[in-house]
């Protein structure tokens, strides 16, 4: 018997591609664009000009060396900071958990510019403004919610009964967690990981806020390209550049996680 065709879905991936594929489609055809001039609907000359004119800039160079630090720093003391938080909200019953839990979505749930500005006023007292370590504290509250919501859900969902027979056989409780919790769990927590690497990376109003004048990370610095010049081949260009390292960290985890593993830690 013949499958029928799901016309819903065919339509729902047809205007997913056109708003998601085709912006970016735009974005990398204007990167390796030399002449494009109205009302051509395709580029008259292609060529990689503007990329030698970007990848010749030293800022280039420094901002990406900054973001990739910064994003590696950040998701570091994250998982060390949010991952034994994560372990006891999901194990532990203590008086305020509920309301302690729920606190790590304040962050978001103001208008997160208005709460960068008061932030800034208290660093600047304490002399964190223009500073990698000021940016760091500023970043690390924004992957609070990433870093406890996702792995305390993975913590919850590891089977009891594996635990309990490993105690029983003698296993104390930190060869418990090692060998039986955190391979269970480990999917999820690196779906998180990955995660808060990406989204710190691509993090632009606190490192720009808290950071400038000093710090200019990769969004940052795109901004200042676009406001400075008026050419769109620049902005093209470091657009581009900074979908490498999350595009890269997401091929690395699918070869090393791989994508049954993502979904048994996802819950599916």
């Amino acid at each position: 018997m013949a499958r029928r065709l799901d016309w819903t879905g065919l339509l729902i991936a047809a205007i997913l591609a056109v708003v998601i594929v085709l912006p970016l489609l735009v974005v990398v055809t204007w990167a390796f664009t030399e002449v494009w001039r109205y009302p051509a609907v395709v580029p008259q000359q292609f060529g990689l000009r503007f990329w030698r004119a970007t990848l010749a800039r030293s800022d280039v160079w420094n901002a990406l060396t900054l973001s990739l630090t910064l994003a590696t720093t950040v998701t570091a003391l994250s998982a060390l900071i949010c991952l034994p938080a994560a372990y006891a909200f999901a194990r532990l019953d203590f008086p305020g958990r509920n309301l302690l839990f729920l606190s790590f979505l304040a962050s978001h749930a103001f208008p997160k510019f208005g709460l960068l500005v008061a932030v800034a006023g208290i660093f600047l007292g304490l002399g964190l403004v223009s500073t990698f370590w000021g940016v760091v504290l500023i970043q690390l509250v924004g992957t609070l919610m990433l870093m406890i919501w996702i792995p305390v859900a993975a913590f919850q969902a590891v089977d009891r009964r594996m635990e309990e027979a490993a105690r029983d056989a003698g296993a104390g409780p930190l060869r418990v967690f090692w060998s039986i919790s955190l391979p269970q769990a480990a999917p999820t927590i690196a779906a998180a990981v990955l995660l808060t690497f990406v989204s710190t990376f691509y993090e632009t109003e606190g490192a720009w806020l808290i950071g400038a004048p000093q710090i200019r990370t990769m969004p940052v610095l795109m901004i200042s390209f676009i406001n400075n010049q008026i050419v769109v081949q620049y902005g093209a260009v470091l657009s581009v550049m900074l979908w490498v390292p999350s595009f890269l960290a997401l091929v690395f985890a699918r070869r090393a996680i791989g994508s049954g593993a993502f979904a048994r830690g996802l819950g599916a």
